[in-house]
């Protein structure tokens, strides 16, 4: 399939309006070909216009008919095959292995909720019939069920160019939900968004569903992006990226003069938490899988355990020792852009500047264009605390490591922390008294908790919680990974005293 650059508006193709900006191969510096365009104002309106003249229909389709548009999308993704791996390659220098697995399970997500769509489940619906007889009041008959909130803005993140860009978990749930969709695709990846936007336009041509169900737009300035959450037809918006842009969509969307929902993900670095036992029985192998962790994907993901927490003593040291001949063992990585990799090497060299942090670990040297390698630092806990900036998320393989006197400095430092993504607890049964008290504040900074576990890994299933208290998330109460993530894309309504010819098929009695 030839590349060709353009936008997607409704079941148009078109060149975008706006400036022209190429993909970039951050493996070599070098731009690959075609050029892409911002979309323009007036291609930004059309698009949320077909949105919203679509959202009514798509609301009321049938869930078979919304299972069968993300089936098919799954398998118009797959009919791509090695094109698409091989421009997501290019694209974002991320191994072929790696984007394999990233496409089975984008069309993981997307069955998934098809599935849901099949069964039914996801509907909720509540049924409290009438109670006449009732004193002191009657209560009235009362049915409850959930409808899509409609159009819905998503932005594609750089770090996940299938699973969480044009057809990831936002577009999934969204569309599943009943909203139609108008996707701002990532600059760094413009060319698998294309692809992948192909495969979602034909599959809605397919099916004969209204144009307006999927459009997307490319927008390499923040333009487009704020023209989109601004226009009055979108009503909700996915978003997964950085602290700074999460935040200027928020502030965005809360001056609108209807204010809408927004689901960002944007900021943790996921503490991973040694007990003294475990500290003690199993240093190496822990070192050697904490630097496995954190080095997967240069670092690239955004339950990246960024933050590690033990007990201070001989242990400790031993850990540490350990850790640091492991990390010498590993590569310095491309990372997925040149900006991406200039900030990662300019937080590293503000650790490696600062008084109260220093170098306990590194990583083989970075050799090749936009290359980062791993590092570990060191600090203690009363500078942790104390000091906000050692607290944010450095994206990519760096970390820090604070050893603790007691058990009191260890809840300090998790009573300070903002909220995560993740908290990981490595523990042999000895541990659990302290795991038990450290485990009430770890429930109010996390959505995810594991136990002997590395939380690089998010499993796409109904108990997965893939969100957490701010600003891990905008909205502590949802998850943008798993069957629950659809549940931020549709609004609860009540029905009192319908007759069944005007209620919904599923409340009817």
């Amino acid at each position: 399939m030839t590349l060709t650059g353009e936008v997607f508006i409704g079941a148009a193709r078109q060149r975008g309006g706006g400036d022209a900006f190429p993909a970039i191969n951050p493996a070599s510096n070098t731009a690959l070909t075609p050029d892409f365009h911002d979309a323009s104002a007036e291609q930004v309106d059309r698009a949320c216009e077909l949105a919203r003249r679509a959202a009514r229909p798509w609301r009321d389709a049938t869930p078979v008919q919304r299972a069968e548009l993300l089936e098919r999308i799954g398998d118009n993704i797959m009919a791509l095959g090695e094109t698409l791996i091989q421009r997501a390659m290019q694209e974002t220098a991320l191994p072929q292995a790696r984007l394999e697995g990233e496409r089975a399970r984008t069309v993981g997500q997307l069955r998934m909720f098809a599935a849901m769509l099949r069964s039914g489940e996801w509907l909720q619906p509540v049924i409290e019939p009438a109670l006449p007889e009732r004193k002191p009041l009657p209560r009235p008959d009362l049915r409850q069920r959930q409808i899509a909130l409609g159009p819905v803005a998503v932005f594609g993140a750089s770090n996940f160019p299938l699973a969480f860009s044009v057809a990831g978990g936002d577009s999934a749930s969204a569309l599943a939900a009943g909203c139609p969709l108008v996707v701002k695709a990532h600059p760094a990846h413009p060319g698998t968004s294309e692809l992948v936007a192909s495969a979602v336009q034909a599959a809605v041509k397919t099916l004969g569903l209204p144009e307006g169900v999927f459009s997307m737009l490319h927008g390499a300035s923040h333009k487009v992006g704020e023209q989109l959450v601004s226009h009055p037809a979108i009503q909700a918006v996915g978003f997964t990226g950085s602290r700074a842009g999460g935040m200027a969509l928020i502030k965005r969307v809360q001056s609108r003069e209807i204010p809408i929902p927004i689901y960002a993900e944007m900021s943790s670095i996921n503490p991973l938490i040694i007990l003294p036992t475990a500290l003690a029985q199993h240093s190496a192998q822990l070192a050697q899988n904490y630097a496995d962790s954190l080095t997967l994907g240069v670092g690239q993901f955004c339950t990246n355990p960024g933050l590690i927490l033990l007990p201070a003593g001989e242990a400790a040291d031993l850990f540490a020792s350990n850790l640091a001949q492991v990390l010498q063992s590993k590569s310095a990585g491309t990372m997925l852009t040149k900006g991406i990799a200039s900030a990662c090497r300019d937080a590293t060299e503000r650790l490696d500047s600062a008084n109260d942090a220093e170098r306990l670990a590194s990583g083989a040297a970075a050799s090749g264009a936009n290359q980062a390698a791993a590092a570990v630092f060191k600090t203690d806990a009363a500078s942790f605390i104390s000091s906000r900036w050692l607290q944010q998320e450095i994206f990519g393989p760096v970390a820090l490591l604070v050893s603790c006197r007691d058990v009191a400095e260890m809840q300090q430092i998790v009573d300070s922390l903002e909220g995560q993504l993740t908290i990981t607890l490595q523990l042999e049964q000895q541990d659990n008294a302290l795991a038990s008290t450290l485990l009430p504040s770890i429930e109010e900074k996390a959505g995810r908790l594991l136990v002997n576990g590395y939380p690089t890994g998010v499993d796409v299933g109904h108990a997965m919680v893939h969100g957490g208290p701010w600003p891990a998330t905008s909205d502590v109460r949802t998850t943008s990974v798993g069957a629950s993530a659809i549940l931020r894309f549709v609004r609860p309504i009540c029905y009192q005293d319908f007759p069944d010819a005007l209620l919904p098929q599923e409340l009817r009695r």
